[in-house]
């Protein structure tokens, strides 16, 4: 019987700033955590990802290469951050040329199960739960449903 390759999961080569509390086990590498940041169980945090100051990050988590994330936002449970949009019509695999950014503003809240692809994010919005985020939110505001769109404006 063959035997797998098993890499465990860790926290590796991590910019931490003051006071960042992780729960674990999580998978954290490569990324850059601001000061006064919750990181929950099972969160995956990739390489070069940036999570700025005073954030929580629920678990269940997934925060990809190319995600830069302000400070003071909420991260729900189970959110899911693309960056491979299957541009060339499958999986881009190891070709990061092909993969795209997502910039998420100050203040930004996102609800459990959300699944954002990348995309812009202005600071202040609310993305609701379970909301899919296929365009660039470019004001404040709820969005909602798949694909997200503006449920009530909110005052900048």
């Amino acid at each position: 019987m063959a035997k797998p390759e098993i890499k465990l999961a860790g926290i590796v080569d991590v910019n931490f700033g003051e006071g960042v509390k992780v729960t674990g086990p999580s998978n954290l590498y490569g990324c850059s955590i601001g000061d006064g940041t919750f990181v929950g169980p099972f969160v995956e945090i990739q390489r070069s990802a940036v999570v700025g100051k005073r954030c929580k990050v629920q678990s269940h988590a997934f925060i990809c290469e190319l995600v830069t994330i302000g400070d003071d936002c909420f991260i729900g449970h189970g959110v899911m951050f693309i960056n491979d949009t299957f541009s060339s019509g499958g999986p881009a695999g190891g070709r990061k040329e092909l993969w795209k950014a997502t910039k998420v503003g100050n203040k930004v809240s996102i609800g459990s199960n959300a699944t954002i692809l990348p995309v812009s994010i202005a600071a202040g919005a609310v993305i609701g739960a379970g909301a899919v985020v296929t365009k660039d939110i470019v004001k404040p505001g709820i969005y909602a449903g798949n694909p997200a769109r503006l449920i009530k404006e909110l005052p900048k």
